[in-house]
């Protein structure tokens, strides 16, 4: 098992293709194409966000994560979170709760926050070794890894993010740059790297 930190543009971007499909889902409309349109158009353009896999043995992603950074750069945020589907073959091992040991993982080495929005999240992550937590608005819960700085809900900087519905409505104004991203979306998910 290791982390990948995902450089190189294409895989990057069949990747984060992959991630915004998988988090999302079939029925979740322009969401997913808007989040891999935003976070490359705004977060990645600013090296504000760094997609990462857990791959095994093989080098197969197993997991795949975005992490974006605070407005002061003092932390990464877990925006996205997915376990990918893993084919049992002959001689290879199956990894258990992928997306929990790559957020162990990280948490080991970045001062990491994830928010969650049930106490089943919650303690899945605790289980990762999230172990402080603080309570956010709306009934949130706002993890903190063992190298986050941060000592309360008021030392918290503000994770970079983009404006979901400005994307939506870009799109809707601007048919030629709907087009290119939906393009560059789909030839991310059929080209997605069987080994990293």
């Amino acid at each position: 098992m290791r982390i990948v930190h995902i450089k190189n543009p294409q895989q990057r971007e069949a990747c984060l293709a992959r991630l915004c499909a998988e988090a999302y889902g079939q029925e979740a409309g322009l969401r997913p194409l808007a989040t891999f349109a935003g976070t490359l158009g705004v977060l990645i353009k600013q090296e504000a966000a760094r997609v990462l896999a857990l791959v095994d043995d093989h080098s197969r992603p197993v997991a795949l994560a975005l992490l974006v950074l605070d407005e002061v750069g003092s932390s990464m945020t877990v925006m996205l979170l997915v376990e990918l589907d893993q084919y049992q073959e002959e001689g290879h091992v199956r990894v258990p709760r992928p997306a929990e040991r790559l957020v162990a993982e990280l948490a080991l080495k970045a001062p990491l926050r994830i928010d969650t929005q049930d106490a089943e999240q919650e303690a899945r992550f605790r289980e990762a070794g999230i172990t402080r937590w603080l309570d956010g608005k709306a009934g949130v819960r706002i993890g903190l890894g063992p190298k986050h700085p941060a000592a309360s809900l008021e030392d918290l900087p503000r994770a970079l993010t983009f404006d979901e519905a400005s994307v939506i409505q870009s799109f809707k104004r601007d048919r030629q740059q709907f087009d290119d991203y939906k393009a560059r979306f789909i030839r991310g998910l059929e080209s997605f790297p069987a080994t990293l």
